[in-house]
């Protein structure tokens, strides 16, 4: 169940931001030149999930009940951050 999805490495080869689905929950990894931000998150907790779309790639927003700063991921392509939404938003609702 262990499902991963990496960002493009195109804008950022290095260190692209991954999205990894656990049995419980889903850990986002927000990597930066200097920095990284691992967030981890129960399926319940979720209350939303967004997609903002450009030309080529998605950030993908995600809102978490006991969280005041939702959590960012870029870089996606499009067709990985539908997946994701997906994913979330059914597991989240069971």
């Amino acid at each position: 169940m262990n499902e991963r999805f990496s960002a493009s490495t195109i804008k950022n080869p290095l260190m692209p931001d991954e999205v990894i689905f656990g049995e419980k929950g889903v850990t986002f990894k927000e990597r930066k030149v200097f920095s990284s931000n691992e967030n981890f998150v129960f399926y319940n907790d979720i209350a939303g999930v967004e997609i903002d779309s450009g030309i080529f790639f998605s950030t993908i927003r995600i809102k978490a009940r006991a969280r005041e700063h939702e959590i960012i991921i870029e870089n996606f392509v499009k067709s990985d951050a539908r997946k994701i939404k997906e994913l979330i938003l059914e597991r989240a609702t069971h």
